[in-house]
């Protein structure tokens, strides 16, 4: 669609000068003979630039100018200014101007000021068009679960989200803790705003207190410059700490401090900064039994867990799970141009029975790799690799080739084998008291070795409890 201009002087030869400049453009163009006429047209018609001369008669450059940005404030304004109007031409920048010409101006002046006020343009409208998509993705419409249990979630989101209270998700990994907060701001007073998420378990706390606080040149060894922090990139908007149960004290402190007084000083500064944020959290911890144990600050623990909303696993609400595996088999079968369209009724029964240890995010990854491996436009039972140790429980997909019995004969014998090391590790750990380095010698391993077993299988040991683990390698306590 053509760029409308609207073109407002007095003076003939300026309007025609500008006409003759701008016609080699794609431009559709109108013009006016004074200020009185130029606001006129301007309510008739939408335009997307204003070139406006400042001295006019029945109305002057500035009062149009006001006028304009009252009523219209998206068009873009250049003023035309003569030799001894600077000072009004200034006053016009901060009126809203875009920019402005002294006369007399040379042709690539003026086409070279219209194409930034365009530029300027398309990047706004991207930027806006960019916004609203965001906004519509995350609208409680678009995130999928219309189990009870998620519908009570929405519930709460649906409360909260237009307030400034701070709101703590809880859940285990892979709930979708940070999509519920990207909807908790979206669906807030400050959508338009940034919303700067955190992942507190991926940095040290001295890399994170510089990436919240932000630092000045000098405070530490390699900060060559200063670095403004995400705390100050997130003022008017949304700040999201996920896994905050993994923060040091020290840090707490000072994240408790600025929760009361809304003030932080960077790392290194002497200077106190103040922004405006809303707050919302993420922990798949315990955090009572952490200030129980004094892991972390109770007065710090009050202060976050001000609306707390609890995100169910995916196992307790199944019948969420085929409406998402239908979503992520949409999203990948189009990313990577598969023409896949279903899953076979015994592929879904798998996937209806397994319990999701990984939730949302491991149903995603299955999905993800089934789309891949599968030939055809079903996914079949043989395809969800990932969770193929279900198919003693769950009847069989018939193979329908050869490469598919070869393919299920082949991840027969990795999960005979993968069982036989899972029992090997768990064995060794309960004879040797759940001592990593006494199993490890009594198997003969490298203790690194014995380790990336354990890392494998998520064997984990605490405090030498001997009934941390049955024998299928679950958590009994």
């Amino acid at each position: 669609m053509k760029k409308r201009i609207l073109i407002a002087d007095d003076e003939e030869i300026v309007i025609r000068s500008c006409l003759r400049i701008l016609s080699s453009n794609d431009f559709q163009i109108d013009t006016a003979k004074n200020g009185q006429e130029a606001i006129t047209k301007i309510h008739e018609s939408d335009y997307d630039m204003l070139i406006l001369d400042i001295k006019m008669p029945k109305m002057n450059g500035i009062e149009v100018l006001q006028r304009v940005k009252e009523t219209h404030p998206d068009i873009d304004v250049i003023m035309i200014t003569g030799l001894n109007q600077i000072e009004t031409a200034v006053q016009a920048m901060k009126l809203g101007a875009f920019d402005y010409l002294p006369k007399p101006f040379d042709p690539e002046e003026l086409e070279i000021v219209v194409a930034r006020a365009i530029e300027r343009r398309s990047l706004l409208q991207e930027n806006l068009n960019l916004k609203s998509e965001v906004s519509a993705k995350y609208c409680f419409e678009n995130i999928i679960g219309s189990s009870p249990a998620m519908q009570t979630v929405f519930q709460l989101i649906a409360r909260c989200a237009p307030t400034n209270s701070t709101v703590m998700l809880r859940g285990d990994s892979g709930t979708g803790k940070e999509l519920l907060a990207r909807a908790i701001h979206y669906n807030s007073l400050r959508k338009d705003k940034p919303f700067i998420p955190v992942d507190c378990a991926s940095l040290s706390e001295n890399l994170l207190e510089s990436e919240l606080f932000g630092h000045v040149k000098g405070s530490f060894t390699g900060a060559t410059v200063n670095k403004q922090g995400l705390l100050s990139l997130a003022d008017g908007g949304s700040l999201f700490l996920d896994e905050i149960g993994n923060i040091s004290l020290s840090t707490q402190a000072k994240l408790l401090r600025f929760i009361e007084e809304r003030e932080f000083k960077a790392v290194g500064d002497t200077r106190t900064q103040s922004v405006n944020i809303r707050l919302i959290t993420a922990t798949n911890k315990n955090l009572e039994t952490m200030v129980a144990d004094e892991q972390f600050r109770e007065d710090l623990y009050y202060r976050i867990n001000i609306f707390p909303i609890e995100i169910p696993p995916l196992r307790e609400r199944r019948d969420d799970i085929p409406a998402l595996a239908v979503h992520f088999l949409k999203i990948f079968s189009d990313e990577m141009e598969r023409k896949v369209i279903e899953f076979s009724s015994a592929a879904m029964n798998l996937l209806m029975n397994y319990d999701w240890p990984g939730n949302v995010r491991e149903l995603e990854n299955v999905v993800h790799r089934a789309v891949i491996l599968t030939s055809d436009k079903i996914i079949r039972q043989a395809h969800l690799v990932n969770i193929i140790d279900m198919l003693p429980q769950i009847d069989l997909d018939v193979p329908r080739t050869g490469d598919e019995l070869k393919r299920i004969k082949k991840i027969a014998r990795q999960k005979s084998v993968e069982n036989v090391e899972r029992l090997f590790v768990l064995g060794a750990l309960k004879r040797n008291a759940w001592s990593v380095t006494k199993s490890a010698e009594e198997t003969g391993m490298q203790r690194t070795n014995f380790q990336a077993l354990m890392k494998k299988y998520n064997i984990r040991v605490r405090g030498g409890a001997q009934n941390e683990w049955d024998d299928n390698g679950n958590e009994t306590a």
